[in-house]
Formats: structure tokens, sequence, C-alpha cells
């Protein structure tokens, strides 16, 4: 463990403006549900341009309902072959995007595919294009297609609106749902999933892997970052000051976890895994069921954190939760979208909360985060919003930050899915509906502002380029 790491006081890069106020706000609106801004449905057509953007329209297409003004491209659909020879993989999951050549944004999109979906796969059933891959794969399966996640790798030209090209980027993995962006420029893709080695699969799986963001067609190194643990893995967010890596565990019994680098910007050096717990209060849960029988974990109250190692990491029995539990670290309802935003960590808790609608927390790191004096000022972890109206807020899943400040969330219901956007005074606006079932996953902003991208995950699996007059939020707020 590294006890040099920079003081938090020293922090004056990468940071976007408004997100802690955004929340703030968030949760007290949560209490007054019936003042809803951008609700689903009627409400939505009739309030969303006091906040938002205006109403949302319905699509001829039948895909996507975006206010006026607003129009969005589709491309990247599973089964399409890219310019490497190999297909569009499907479910397409978690995203970020990257500065790109000559103005361009570079996308490297994850793929949540699990064995047996062979019309799905990057392969497309070909042995041809299976052996081009099988020497860049973490596991080829004993020869079988079953690994057929991993991530791709689009480059975008924002002014002209299209698709430059798209490519394979790492191999042999599954369930690659969300992840997170570095300060040094690659994305850490997780798996979502913590199956063996056995008949089928050659390794285990249940681990976090890096991948360049570039637009040179390559497939990355397939080399798992082992000191990041197995288990069901979700996102993951990067303090730039610090390079720590905080970790969210998709279960219903999840911890939070944080990896500790013992060389800053180099993960597969090694480093040290451990768990948050919430300082005096071992073993809390934080999820605010009813049927836990636990006290509530109070809204907007930052409380005293500490940090507790992690043993056996690797955690064969899947177990690494119910020990770390054990120990003293806190539980969460199904930890998902992670975001770092002004010296904090947001995270999203999908089905937390009494009425289980969701959760979000931020964790603000210590000035001497890791450090030996770290005991002395302790991080705080704040529950930030509880919704209790599934119009306000339900699902929610992944995360990311306007370049005006407002936090944006991706809901994860595929029967009404919402990207909704928090003001930094609190108020909801819906930016768009779903119009089918899917989820909506991954979205993020191109680097010069102008596009959000998303991910529809199924029906087809494709990635839209949204457009639009955001400057009017950046006016108004």
């Amino acid at each position: 463990m590294n006890n040099d790491l920079p003081s938090r006081s020293r922090r004056n890069f990468l940071k976007t403006a408004g997100a802690a106020l955004a929340f703030t706000g968030l949760q007290r609106y949560s209490r007054a549900a019936d003042k809803l801004i951008g609700a689903r449905g009627a409400a939505t057509t009739s309030s969303a341009a006091v906040e938002g953007f205006g109403p949302l329209l319905d699509d001829p297409a039948g895909l996507i309902r975006l206010p006026k003004g607003f129009t969005y491209q589709s491309f990247s659909k599973t089964g399409e072959l890219m310019d490497d020879g190999f297909h569009v993989p499907g479910a397409h999951d978690g995203m970020a995007a990257f500065e790109g050549p000559d103005g361009s944004t570079l996308l490297v999109r994850n793929h949540e595919m699990s064995p047996g979906n062979d019309d799905a796969s990057p392969f497309q059933s070909s042995d041809e294009l299976f052996e081009r891959a099988r020497p860049h794969m973490y596991d080829t399966a004993h020869g079988r297609h079953a690994c057929t996640g991993g991530t791709t790798t689009l480059v975008y030209d924002t002014r002209n609106k299209k698709l430059l090209q798209h490519s394979f980027s790492l191999a042999g993995t599954m369930r690659n749902c969300s992840g997170g962006p570095t300060p040094w420029g690659t994305w850490i893709t997780c798996e979502e999933t913590v199956v063996r080695s056995g008949d089928i699969l050659e390794k285990d799986h249940g681990y976090c892997f890096e991948v360049p963001a570039t637009a040179e067609m390559r497939l990355a190194p397939s080399t798992p970052i082992k000191g990041m643990g197995r288990f069901n893995h979700e996102a993951v967010a990067v303090d730039p000051a610090t390079s720590i890596v905080y970790l969210t565990e998709d279960r219903p019994d999840g911890l939070l976890y944080r990896y500790v680098p013992k060389t800053p910007g180099k993960m597969l050096d090694g480093g040290k895994l451990q768990a948050l717990a919430i300082k005096d209060a071992p073993s809390r849960d934080t999820r605010n069921w009813r049927e836990i029988g636990q006290p509530d974990f109070p809204i907007d109250t930052p409380i005293a954190a500490e940090w507790i190692d992690l043993q056996n990491i690797e955690a064969p029995e899947d177990d690494l939760r119910y020990r770390g539990f054990q120990r003293g670290a806190a539980r969460f309802a199904r930890g998902e979208g992670m975001v770092y935003s002004d010296g904090h960590i947001y995270f999203a808790c999908t089905n937390g909360g009494a009425r289980k609608f969701g959760q979000i927390f931020k964790y603000s790191p210590s000035n001497y985060e890791a450090t030996n004096q770290e005991s002395s000022q302790p991080g705080t972890l704040s529950l930030h919003i509880e919704s209790h109206d599934s119009k306000l807020m339900q699902a929610c899943d992944n995360l990311t930050v306007a370049p005006w400040g407002d936090v944006i969330i991706c809901e994860d219901d595929s029967e009404k899915s919402a990207i909704v956007g928090v003001t930094p005074e609190g108020k909801l606006y819906h930016i768009a509906h779903i119009a089918m079932q899917s989820e909506l996953a991954g979205a993020c902003f191109s680097p010069d502002g102008t596009t959000l991208f998303v991910n529809v995950q199924k029906n087809p699996g494709q990635t839209l380029a949204i457009t639009g007059p955001w400057e009017s939020r950046r006016i108004s707020s």
C-alpha cells in the first residue's frame, strides 16, 4: 500500500461542477414527489419544459422519445459487419467517451454477452473469425464459441454525425456489464458473473480488464486485474488524484470496494482490495428495506467510513461479500452505476430503499485516503436519494455528468426506462424515454459536449448519438 498518495488539498483537475449540489437537491425533491417535474406519461408532456428541454415527443420509428429539436443517429447494431471483419456483439451495455483523432470521439463499449446466443456473437458461428481472435482471448472455452462478450471500440464524427469505424477490442470474456474510464485514457471493463472453469469454460470469470481507448483496430491484451477481486462486478470509478479505483457489486447484499494500487495508474502491478464499513457501526445495512428491521440509513447525513482489508479475494466460493460483511463491511442493494465528479464518488443502488425504487449514495474520500492519516480524518458516506415514487426515479443504473453539471441517470427498467437529468436545484427532468422493451445503458457525453451517446441493449442492440439544443441547459444553469 502506498502511504504517499497525494493529498486531496492539491486537487485542481478533472473537476465537474455542480454534481454535489445536483444530488443534494435531488434528495430534497424526492421528499416532495407531488411536485415532480418530468414524470412518465402525461406529466412529462405538461411540465418537463419548466426545468428540462420540453415535452417528449413520439418517435415515428418507435425507438426513443425526445424533446422537440432533438434528433438521434442509430449505428453499430448487433450483427453488423465491423471494419475489422468481426460482427457487432449483442447486449450493448456500459460505455465511455474519449478524445479521438482529428476531433473525433472514441467510444469503448461493453457487451453483456452470455453463452448460447450465436446470432449475437462477434464470430457469427465462423471458425475462421474465432481462430483470428483466439490468440488474444482471455478464455477460448475449449474451442467453443462460449465467451462472446468483451468490448468494441467506435470512432464517431460528431461534426458530421457519422460513424467512422468500429472494431472488436477485447475478446474471450463474459457478461461485460459496466466499468469506468480512467484518467490515463483507458476503459476498465467488468465481468458481471462468477462462473467457474469446467467442462465448458477453461478459466474462472468475474474479473476486471483494462482496454486502451485507441482508434487502432486491434484486440487488447486480455489480462485480468486479479487484484480487483473476483465477484459480480458492475462498475468502477477512478479518483484521478490517487488512482484509487472504487467498485460496485451487483448483488442484493453486495459491498462497496476500493482497490488501492501499488503503483498509481498501473493496475496490473497489484494492490490492496478493501470494503467500506461504517465507523462505529459494523455490518451496517444501508438498504432501508423494511424487512431488515434496522434503523433507516439517514438521508443527506455524512457518516464517517473506514475500510476493511479483504483476504482470499478470488473467492472460489463466491463468498467475498459474506466474509466482508461478517468482518464489519456495510451492505448495499445491488450496487450498479458509478461516476467520479468534483472530488466525490457517486454510485447507484438499483433496488435500495423502502419501496425498492433505488438509492444513490455519495462517498467523499478523505484528504488522506488510503494513507496512515486516514483514520483520524476519514472519508464519509451519504445517502443522497431514496426514491419513493417510481415516476420520480426507478431502477437507477448507469450515471454520468453532463458538461453543464447536471447529473444524468440511466434507468434499467426494461418496460419503461428513461434518461433522467437532475439540476443543481434538485429538479428532475426526463431527457428521453425508450419506446420499446429494452434497458438503456452507457450514457456519456462526447468531449466536445455536443452529443449524448447511449446504448439500447436489445431488439436489436445499438448505440444512439443524441444531439439538440443542449446549450439551453447550460444557459439556465
